[in-house]
């Protein structure tokens, strides 16, 4: 596999905005954030490694980590831009940090729902990244339907059934079209047991974040305040009555949140960006 440009689609004119989905997700997963936002910027939303058009890897070593983060960069690239603001949920999340972290000069904000730095204690990630691969083994013996059932019945995703059954199905079905053995792949390089932890270089982040974290959520609400604690610029949007998928289960409250502080970013950018010309024209 090369470290080449992901499938990707785009909306809008104006700053980047790369949108990271989540697990067994795919760019498409976003479209319902990704139309509002395009009215203010070019939307970049990458199929990730090992999910709907991005595949292809399954059969010659699987996917890394820092691997997909450096495809993720060069996306960016190949859309037109060399900076963008990112906004990723849960795995999108972890690996927009990831961005943040060792590409700082392509990263202008961070919108990260339900996000994470990985797993501190190695002990825990050991334990994590083996019950992975028993989830990655039971998708290449048993296929997509099964894991993908067991998957949304997860207590992480309750709250979504509160949506309906027309909701859920349409997740499902979304879910359903990836294919098992580049999930497998993704799953073994991209969880967050396999993930390389990231809490050393947090204090790295120079740009302003949004950690976006539902209320009924508890633990990714206390991993959004110890996020908080480290990195040097961010802030806490808790949504009330939404569980892991905000973006989901709050869309208004979640685009009106998200816009304002891409809005506040953004002059925040420019601001800085005058500032650096005025003293180098001196």
């Amino acid at each position: 596999m090369s470290d080449g440009a992901l499938y990707y689609e785009r909306r809008g004119r104006g700053p980047a905005l790369m949108m990271l989905h989540g697990f067994t997700g795919s760019g498409r997963s976003l479209d319902a954030v990704a139309r509002p936002l395009a009215r203010d910027f070019a939307t970049i939303a990458p199929d990730l490694p090992g999910h709907g058009r991005s595949i292809g890897a399954a059969d010659v070593g699987g996917y890394t980590f820092d691997r997909s983060v450096a495809r993720l960069v060069a996306t960016l690239g190949n859309a037109g831009h060399a900076r963008a603001h990112w906004l990723g949920y849960s795995m999108g999340a972890r690996l927009a940090l990831a961005c943040a972290v060792h590409f700082p000069q392509r990263v202008r904000s961070l919108v990260l729902v339900g996000g994470r730095a990985g797993i501190a204690n190695p002990d825990e990630r050991l334990a994590r990244k083996r019950s992975d691969e028993t989830l990655a083994d039971q998708l290449e013996t048993q296929g997509v339907e099964p894991f993908v059932d067991a998957w949304l019945s997860q207590p992480i995703f309750a709250t979504q059934r509160r949506l309906g059954a027309e909701f859920m199905a349409g997740q499902r079905s979304e879910r359903l079209a990836n294919d098992a053995r580049e999930l497998a792949a993704s799953l073994r390089g991209h969880g967050p047991g396999a993930q390389p932890p990231l809490f050393d270089q947090l204090e790295r982040v120079a740009v302003p974040v949004l950690l976006v974290v539902g209320s009924l959520d508890q633990p990714f609400v206390d991993h959004a305040r110890e996020l908080a604690r480290r990195l040097p610029d961010a802030e806490i949007c808790e949504v009330a009555g939404a569980g892991h998928a905000v973006h989901l289960e709050q869309p208004l409250a979640f685009i009106e949140s998200v816009r304002e502080f891409l809005r506040r970013a953004a002059s925040r950018a420019q601001s800085t960006h005058s500032i650096q010309v005025q003293e180098t024209a001196s």
